[in-house]
């Protein structure tokens, strides 16, 4: 038996660093150890061996299993650590130059909306900011806009439910709060906090309960402008928007106001321009903006005295400049998280 033992710890010490594969070793495994194994044969003839001689072969057995076992972990050791370089691949040469990381970039909107902030940060404008969350007052009322306009009809603004009162959202705590349908509402709030001179723009989030098509979206981006001083006159505006529209579609673009309404600017303009460098839309007037000068009925309502100060106001949508900029011709792409489409503004 003892022969029978040397021999089988000798054939697994020669045979098994040669298996390369688990199914291999798996075999090879069962005709040592397994149920028909040499080793467990031996094992099973422990019973034919004398009472006086027990002791000492079952120590040869036990270190005979050790051995054995001792030799195929290592062999399956080594099988494993080859399945793992397998799924690596080959090695990493660590004096090699590191390959360059994935970097995002801004949102196509997010980019047009940060050149055109920059551009009135140049000419003296500040940015400000207020909560997307309102009360009519500041909404609709502080802005001259009547009870019976359409604007304040539920198929047009997202009204909050009536148990949802929000804290720190204005001093009238007995309107209905709302979702805001344009900046204005920052302008309001501005005039409120700060004393003329102001100039601000106020680029924000806004929503109205459009149905989304190739031009509208329930949610979308404005970014509006107020400036109030002494003697400020339309001409001042018609030269802030020139500007602005010159700057951004190129030194050739031309504008033009035409006469609107807005309850809270009086005069009140639609501005058109057009622009020999926009491709397929190149010397087409296109409709951008609404503005106008500020209305003295909106400085009543904020405390400023219309006989001393005067202003005018502008808003558009930015993604209505993105998409003219970009030549995007259907406003959903922008929400729909493709990055095919996102990459190509990278």
């Amino acid at each position: 038996m003892k022969e029978a033992l040397e021999k089988i710890i000798a054939e697994v010490r020669e045979h098994a660093p040669g298996l390369d594969n688990r199914a291999a070793f798996e075999a090879y495994k069962a005709t040592i150890q397994g149920p028909h194994g040499s080793l467990t044969a031996v094992m099973k003839s422990m019973g034919k061996v004398p009472k006086e001689d027990k002791p000492a072969m079952g120590k040869l057995i036990n270190e005979a299993k050790g051995a054995v076992t001792e030799a195929l972990s290592a062999a399956l050791a080594g099988i494993e650590a080859a399945e793992l370089t397998a799924k690596l691949g080959p090695a990493i040469d660590p004096t090699l130059p590191a390959s360059e990381p994935v970097r995002g970039s801004l949102h196509p909107i997010a980019q047009v909306r940060e050149e055109m902030v920059a551009l009135f940060q140049r000419i003296g404008f500040s940015v400000a900011e207020a909560t997307e969350v309102e009360t009519e007052h500041y909404c609709f009322d502080a802005l001259n806009i009547p009870q019976d306009h359409p604007a304040r009809d539920m198929q047009d603004s997202y009204y909050l439910p009536d148990e949802l009162h929000m804290e720190n959202v204005g001093k009238h705590a007995d309107e209905k709060y709302l979702l805001r349908t344009h900046t204005s509402t920052v302008q309001i709030r501005t005039m409120l906090e700060r004393k003329p001179p102001i100039r601000i723009i106020a680029p924000g989030r806004c929503f109205r309960r459009d149905t989304p098509d190739a031009t509208h979206s329930a949610n979308f981006h404005q970014i509006e402008g107020l400036y109030v001083d002494r003697e400020v006159t339309l001409t001042d505006l018609k030269a802030t928007l020139d500007h602005f529209v010159k700057t951004i579609f190129g030194a050739k673009a031309r504008t033009r106001l035409r006469p609107s309404f807005f309850p809270f600017t009086e005069p009140s303009f639609e501005m058109d321009f057009y622009s020999p460098d926009l491709g397929k839309l190149s010397n087409k007037w296109l409709e951008i903006m609404g503005c106008g000068m500020v209305d003295p009925e909106v400085f009543k309502s904020v405390g400023i005295d219309p006989e001393v100060y005067t202003g005018f106001a502008f808003g558009m949508g930015i993604e209505r400049i993105a998409m003219i900029l970009q030549g995007v011709d259907d406003i959903r792409y922008y929400y729909q998280n493709d990055l095919r489409f996102l990459k190509q503004f990278a």
